[in-house]
């Protein structure tokens, strides 16, 4: 039984108790400025698809706007 409880003790035991503090404090603080990083990729992104979906909408003919038009001229007689 005096096993098992020792066994315990040393699985509790984590990483960052045996790393140094600063160490610790240094990654925690690489990994906040990936995460800020990547969200401002995500960001980025997501801006730049909306411009060129504008600029898509902006630059189709007639043709396919009246083509993507749910009105009829039925509706309208």
């Amino acid at each position: 039984m005096k096993k098992s409880k020792k066994n315990k003790d040393e699985q509790a035991v984590s990483l960052t108790d045996h790393l140094n503090r600063d160490l610790v404090e240094q990654l925690k603080a690489v990994k906040k400025d990936l995460t800020k990083e990547q969200e401002e990729k995500e960001a980025a992104l997501e801006q730049q698809r909306i411009a060129e979906r504008k600029q898509r909408e902006k630059n189709k003919s007639f043709e396919e706007l009246f083509s993507e038009s749910s009105l009829s001229w039925k509706d309208f007689k």
